[in-house]
């Protein structure tokens, strides 16, 4: 069987309907779980786990799945992608309350999981288990960190901007081997994605590598406003 990465599918049209639905989905049940954890009218520690370890049983099911369709290819399926990362780091979030590792899952994952939802890039035609799969994935990523954050379950602390900016340069740079070494484009940093991107703005390879990061440094700063500590 062809790789599946091989059959990308427009089936999910930028902002259509059906996008604008999903993304109403994923806020709205981000949103209510926050103020319901606010006021204290559900438990937390049963959400956090609930999200933290269906997040892993989504992702078991999906590698199983993945890799009996198309085998086993470093090249291009290994979990090496920013929002693999984020998710992995989001599980361990929920499930711990670490403060640095909060602090990259909510940075990371909403600017990384949520420009994916907003600029899917599918690889087999909606509404087939890839597809869902990728909404379900980014889509917890974004409610599970915003839900720790938000929620008031794990406060950000001072600093955290660059705390998690600086462990994103350093997975780009460890990616980045990566992708030297076996010839592939982990966090399209050999090549943009092929679907329409924030990317595509920002110049050819390699100055949209440094544009990115300027972009992604911007997005933390944006995402900290409403999330910093307040002075009493």
């Amino acid at each position: 069987m062809a790789p599946i990465r091989e059959l990308q599918s427009t089936s999910v049209p930028l902002f259509g309907p059906l996008h604008l639905t999903i993304l109403a989905v994923v806020a709205g049940v981000g949103i209510i779980l926050c103020l319901l954890l606010r006021r204290g009218w559900i438990p937390s520690t049963a959400v956090r786990l609930t999200l933290g370890y269906g997040l892993v049983l989504n992702e078991l099911i999906w590698w199983t799945y993945r890799y009996s369709q198309e085998g086993f290819h470093p090249s291009h399926n290994l979990p090496l992608q920013l929002c693999d990362l984020s998710l992995w780091v989001t599980v361990l979030a929920c499930i711990t309350l670490r403060p640095g590792i909060v602090e990259f899952s909510y940075f990371a994952g909403l600017a990384g999981a949520g420009m994916a939802l907003l600029t899917p890039d599918l690889w087999t035609p909606w509404p087939s288990y890839p597809a869902i799969y990728f909404f379900v994935a980014h889509g917890g990523i974004v409610i599970g960190a915003a839900v720790l954050v938000y929620g008031r379950l794990a406060p950000l602390r001072d600093g955290a901007v660059w705390r998690a900016f600086g462990k994103l340069l350093g997975y780009a740079a460890v990616v980045g081997t990566v992708d030297a070494i076996l010839q592939a484009n982990y966090m399209y940093l050999r090549q943009k994605p092929g679907n329409a991107s924030l990317l595509d703005a920002l110049g050819p390879w390699p100055m949209y590598l440094v544009a990115g990061a300027a972009v992604g440094l911007a997005f933390f700063w944006l995402l900290w406003l409403p999330a910093r500590p307040r002075v009493n």
